[in-house]
């Protein structure tokens, strides 16, 4: 059987396609996690808590910067994986060549950006002094390098969008070793800062990306990657877009109103920063099966749809919500259990602890809903309507989320006040998106938005 056919998500049984599909995704995006959590770890045990507190900051606000540039590459592999699926190889291969050159014109412009606005936004966040200077040198230094991590996430993309994970699952093993030897051996071993956690994750990110280019390089199938064909087509580009900005807007607006968030958790000092990023780090691998499993649903919808079986894209859909969600609230009721144990992990101090127990213990009994959520919007994204996840939640997880925690704790000055906007915002968005998806119109309107 030729590769191809074996990553081809149109054919065979349907369980069996997702899951082994979606078992190298949840172990990349473990690992992934894990050399995550490494730099957070080595960070707050080597460095300290002002350290930590540098490195928690920076996460939404990288995210925010990148989130929009991976949302388009999201609406790439859309367009990507239909074509695949519907064997319509010309355009298969223009979409893949437009989707690199998109990435390297992206790479460069975030490059520029994200060094040259660090100070200010970290400052507009209410960063606190005594954090700030650490904040900066660890954001400068990851932006340095943003170009090898949005190459990866476009390599990985076009990889995914053809059924391909298990390649990706093995250049990020490789990747995250580095990453976390570096850690040790800039920080342990040479005594550098906190930038050398965000050099050393630059370097592996870097590493995996070509990793990438060589595998799509020497790819017999069809979609393999030649480099004197990468550029802009317009009318390829124009489908990436459409399909991709909804998404990259998406990102960003849930990116904006977690820095809101951080930026209230940041006004009840740097403690709380700590606590709060401790958790963040764990919550990471609540979204293992979320991330899996939404990437998974994207490529498999998108596949199926472009080969006209709509009934075998309803089903897969059904299929891979149910697992996500379960595997979600398993994860949040052993976070629950052992928070304490797990917080400490990253700095022992009785104040770290507390903050990042109480966040935990607020929230994880809730992951049911973040991954039913997010699975309902990558059906949706993968049968071409990208608006709709948006328009929900920018309207939900965006003004909501910030006018609730705007005004209650105008009222109630109690970081629980925070804590709780997620379980409220998730909720509201899973009723709406149930009733979306028992509709039906997003598997029979394809053709109408092709």
């Amino acid at each position: 059987m030729r590769t191809e056919d074996k990553t081809r998500m149109t054919e065979g049984s349907i369980s069996r396609k997702i899951i082994l599909f979606a078992i190298p995704l949840f172990l990349g995006n473990l690992f992934q996690q894990l050399y995550n959590t490494a730099d957070s770890l080595i960070v707050g045990n080597y460095l300290g808590s002002n350290a930590l507190a540098a490195v928690s900051s920076s996460g939404n606000l990288i995210f925010l910067m990148v989130g929009f540039i991976n949302g388009i590459a999201m609406g790439a592999g859309v367009v990507i994986a239909r074509y695949y699926g519907a064997k319509d190889r010309a355009n298969l291969e223009k979409s893949i060549h437009t989707t690199v050159a998109f990435g390297i014109a992206a790479g460069i412009a975030l490059t520029v950006i994200g060094m040259l606005l660090a100070p200010k936004i970290l400052v507009l966040m209410g960063t606190p002094a005594e954090v700030l200077p650490e904040s900066i040198t660890y954001f400068r230094t990851y932006f340095a390098g943003s170009i090898g991590v949005i190459m990866y996430n476009i390599f990985v993309g076009i990889l995914q969008s053809v059924g391909d994970s298990r390649h990706p699952l093995i250049y990020l093993i490789i990747s995250s070793c580095i990453n976390v030897v570096l850690d040790i051996f800039f920080i342990s071993g040479l005594g550098m800062g906190v930038g050398a956690a965000a050099l050393a994750t630059a370097i592996s990110q870097f590493v995996s990306a070509f990793l990438c280019l060589i595998h799509l390089l020497r790819a017999k199938e069809e979609y393999r990657l030649q480099l004197n064909k990468i550029r802009f087509d317009s009318q390829m580009l124009w489908q990436i877009i459409q399909n991709g900005v909804p998404s990259g807007f998406q990102n960003s607006v849930i990116a904006i109103a977690n820095v809101f968030v951080q930026t209230n958790i940041n006004a009840f000092g740097k403690m709380a920063m700590a606590g709060c990023g401790s958790y963040s780090k764990i919550e990471g691998f609540a979204f293992l099966p979320v991330t899996c499993f939404t990437m998974a649903l994207t490529t498999f919808v998108s596949q199926n749809l472009g080969a006209k079986q709509y009934d075998r894209a309803k089903k897969g859909a059904r299929f891979g919500v149910l697992c996500s969600i379960i595997i979600a609230e398993l994860i949040g009721v052993v976070i629950y259990t052992a928070a304490p144990v797990l917080i400490a992990a990253f700095n022992s101090e009785p104040d770290v602890v507390h903050y990042g127990v109480m966040q935990s213990r607020t929230i994880a009994l809730f992951y049911f809903l973040l991954a039913f959520s997010h699975c309902i919007a990558a059906v949706l994204r993968g049968s071409g309507n990208a608006s709709v996840p948006m328009i929900v939640m920018l309207c939900v997880w965006c003004l909501f989320r910030v006018s609730y925690i705007t005004v209650t704790v105008h009222f109630i000055p109690d970081i629980r006040v925070i804590f709780w906007a997620y379980p409220l915002t998730w909720s509201i968005s899973s009723v709406i998106f149930l009733a979306l998806f028992l509709r039906g119109k997003w598997v029979y309107g394809f053709e109408k938005r092709k």
